[in-house]
């Protein structure tokens, strides 16, 4: 979900969940090569942290999350290199990032390229593509970075990390991430709202792959110093999952009857339909093994979020305006295959992936 400052007869595009329903979470293709935190990188970087030094980062795909975090990161300091699309390329690099944020803009100077060779010398990466591009990034990755680079997932989904992994042997950490951002023009980040992280592994390691057992830690430790809210959870599937609940439960609905999150909750039949996607879903996850809060708690947790975002809109909704792809299969389409795979029904889940999937062919 994404979010902008209200606009007249427009609704703002929200990216995040609120507080409340952040609260109410607390196949390897072949052997992974030996990366992203391994035993061998674990002191050189925790030296080059400790002697006030910063890990050279690279954003790979510049969109409004990546932005806004290597924003966050290069306005502290760190060295920073934003990978995204020519027009943002060049408006960045003739002033600067526009970060605009509680009604007040600065520019921030920050790298950025079309081409991925800043890649060769990272030491941490952002992967902020879309899920639709995940495998050909981390294929890119897997090639150019260095085999000692931290791989971090910011992506929506739950099965980012087992999709990098298998498409280029990367063993990534995932992070959940709550910020209300969009990019309203080339080069210009509007903030709306949050801009902290859940971090972790995403279950044990891929065969072959060295894993330094701090380095979610580590990483955590990078956003904060850099003024960004970074919790760090041993197993951040439960908090990837409560987040696909919620995306689930707006995003689909939001979209194909072009509503506003407040319209969702208002309505007692739409309100039946939210309930359905939380009960399917959190069947599911529990078949799969992830313990999440029961469905009643985060069904409250789907109201609060609507009425906190009344005028909100999804980023569903933002693609098939601007006629492109969503991230359906990795949203309610996820939950539909997961619950297939696991003999859970999910038909709610499944009518909304159809549907999505008919608009976005009639574009």
């Amino acid at each position: 979900m994404t979010a902008t400052k209200p606009r007249p007869g427009r609704a703002p595009r929200a990216k995040t969940a609120p507080k409340t329903a952040a609260k109410t979470a607390a196949k390897t293709a072949g052997a992974a090569r030996p990366r992203a935190g391994s035993t061998a990188q674990a002191g050189a970087h925790a030296q080059t942290v400790a002697s006030g030094g910063w890990p050279r980062v690279v954003v790979f795909g510049a969109g409004a999350v990546g932005c806004y975090f290597g924003a966050k990161l290069a306005q502290a300091g760190a060295p920073v290199t934003l990978i995204g699309r020519a027009t943002h390329v060049e408006a960045i690099r003739a002033g600067g990032l526009l970060f605009e944020s509680d009604g007040e803009t600065r520019r921030i100077p920050i790298g950025a390229d079309e081409g991925s060779a800043a890649l060769r010398d990272a030491d941490l990466v952002l992967l902020c593509v879309k899920t639709l591009d995940t495998e050909d990034a981390a294929r890119t990755i897997g090639r150019l970075a260095p085999p000692n680079a931290i791989v971090v997932s910011m992506q929506n989904g739950v099965d980012n990390v087992e999709r990098i992994a298998g498409a280029a042997g990367v063993d990534a950490l995932a992070a959940v991430v709550y910020v209300a951002a969009s990019m309203p023009a080339p080069g210009h980040l509007l903030h709306g709202g949050r801009g902290d992280l859940v971090v972790g592994e995403y279950g044990p390691p891929p065969p072959g792959a060295a894993r330094a057992a701090d380095r979610a830690q580590r990483v955590a430790a990078v956003f904060e110093r850099a003024g960004v809210a970074c919790a760090v959870s041993a197993d951040v599937r439960a908090a990837l999952w409560t987040k696909l609940v919620m995306n689930s439960v707006f995003n689909a609905i939001s979209a194909l009857a072009r509503v506003r999150y407040g319209a969702m909750v208002s309505d007692v039949r739409t309100r039946e339909l939210m309930r359905e996607i939380v009960v399917e879903c959190c069947a599911v996850a529990q078949a799969d093994g992830v313990a999440l809060p029961d469905a009643a708690a985060l069904y409250d947790a789907a109201l609060q979020l609507g009425q906190a975002m009344s005028p909100a809109t999804s980023s569903t909704e933002q693609d098939l305006a601007r006629g492109k792809r969503t991230e359906i299969e990795s949203l309610n389409g996820y939950v539909a295959r997961r619950g297939d795979a696991l003999g859970v029904p999910t038909p709610a889940n499944r009518a909304l992936t159809t549907l999505v999937r008919l608009r976005e062919i009639s574009l």
